[in-house]
């Protein structure tokens, strides 16, 4: 008995069965999302997930995982299938039944993308007759959740127990206030939501539950440390958190590929300036980079000791979410130019008397790795393609832990989160 996962990607719930000790069989189309699943060692089939036949899986599957494409839905996007909607609502109705009316609806789609959301009731129809799968599992973004309501519905009708609703990833330990409907369907239990393991604010234990962590920073997450203060700073010649890790002022590289440099060289002049929070670490990690002797005192010009508060801006557009590191990231989701994700810094209130200003060091992309990892991927994930292939990628994929939060009770077995540390 295998797990069809629909529109597999590039491996969110694939992933979390690995993590969870099971393996599942992805339907997938786009080339380089099929290579770096290869890469992951995860089984795919590549082809169109509408023309594939259901054929194959009847009478040999357990479960059944689908997160259609978003960008007919997205509001990363022109949003079109919600005009669609009742066009695909039309679809999921005479697909239940046996009727394959997709090629005349299709013709009348303003996305034809819209429609691939109505494609996991093609398959679950065909399995229907053999009282098959025993659980489902869909994922979508916030708007299609009308959608799912009308899948649960049907599959009421065929005695599974349904849940669906909106839930926050960040809820779920995940460094990203990323918010998704979700559709959980089983034959052989109650379906209900997990239950969620993290809040905005700490909750402690008490008669009425166990309580529940604080959310997950970015600072955290990506081991910028510091999580402690309200806002992890960053000084001149220091990367995020305080700590000596250098950025370049000015620079289009990614805050990662700043953190290697090992010196900021800030304008105006060619001095190279010391974090004042760098001490005797400084000689042991850099020796004598940077123009300058490693034992040297730390420079005390404060019109170059600005300290800046680093935040992550989720895109180019006016109403982009701006969070500090000290928080979760917004929803990270790329594909299109304006949705270039990118670390920003502000001046925080310096330390001492200031005699001047040096300039706000300019917004720098986020890297693959750190996008990866805001998704709970592990920083060693071998991602295909070029950077916007992966960009891409990183962001229609479901976050691993919350795929393990919902695939755990149908599988029978205990999610340990600890299992989804992140790697180096």
């Amino acid at each position: 008995m295998l797990i069809l996962d629909l529109f597999a990607g590039p491996g969110g719930w694939s992933r979390a069965l690995h993590v969870l000790g099971l393996r599942d069989v992805g339907l997938e189309w786009d080339e380089w999302v099929c290579k770096t699943r290869a890469a992951a060692g995860q089984l795919t089939v590549r082809t169109d997930v509408a023309r594939y036949p259901t054929w194959p899986f009847v009478g040999r599957t357990r479960g059944l995982i689908a997160s259609p494409p978003c960008q007919a839905w997205s509001m990363a996007g022109k949003r079109l299938g919600l005009l669609d909607q009742p066009l695909v609502h039309a679809a999921v109705e005479d697909l239940s039944a046996g009727r394959d009316t997709r090629e005349r609806l299709l013709a009348a789609c303003r996305d034809e993308r819209s429609l691939l959301a109505a494609e996991p009731m093609r398959y679950l129809h065909a399995l229907n007759t053999v009282g098959e799968p025993e659980w489902v599992a869909l994922e979508e973004v916030p708007d299609v959740l009308p959608l799912w309501k009308q899948y649960a519905a049907i599959l009421r009708r065929w005695g599974f127990s349904v849940w669906c609703g909106v839930l926050n990833a960040a809820d779920f330990g995940v460094p990203q206030t990323r918010r998704r409907a979700i559709l959980l369907a089983s034959r052989v239990r109650t379906a209900q939501p997990p239950t969620p393991t993290h809040c905005q604010v700490v909750e402690a234990e008490s008669l009425f539950g166990p309580g529940r962590a604080r959310w997950v920073s970015m600072a955290e997450a990506l081991g910028w440390g510091a999580t402690e203060r309200p806002v992890p700073t960053v000084c001149a010649g220091g990367g995020p958190g305080g700590g000596p890790e250098p950025f370049p002022s000015g620079s289009r590289k990614t805050l990662s590929d700043a953190r290697e440099r090992g010196t900021w060289a800030p304008r105006p002049g060619g001095a190279v300036w010391q974090s004042r929070g760098e001490g005797a670490g400084w000689a042991a990690r850099y020796g004598t980079r940077g123009n300058r002797a490693a034992d040297a005192p730390a420079l005390t010009h404060t019109a170059q000791a600005h300290r800046w508060s680093w935040s992550l801006r989720s895109n180019n557009q006016a109403n982009a979410t701006v969070r500090p590191v000290s928080e979760p990231a917004g929803t990270l989701f790329f594909g299109h130019r304006a949705n270039e994700c990118t670390w920003v810094a502000e001046p925080a209130p310096a330390p001492t008397k200031d005699t001047g200003t040096s300039a706000v060091p300019e917004p720098i992309r986020i890297a693959a790795r750190e996008a990866s990892l805001l998704q709970t991927f592990p920083g060693t994930y071998p991602w295909a393609g070029n950077k916007s292939q992966q960009f891409s990628q990183i962001g229609n994929a479901v976050p691993p832990l919350l795929a393990g939060h919902l695939l755990a009770p149908h599988l029978g077995v205990t999610l340990n989160p600890d299992d989804f540390t992140l790697a180096a």
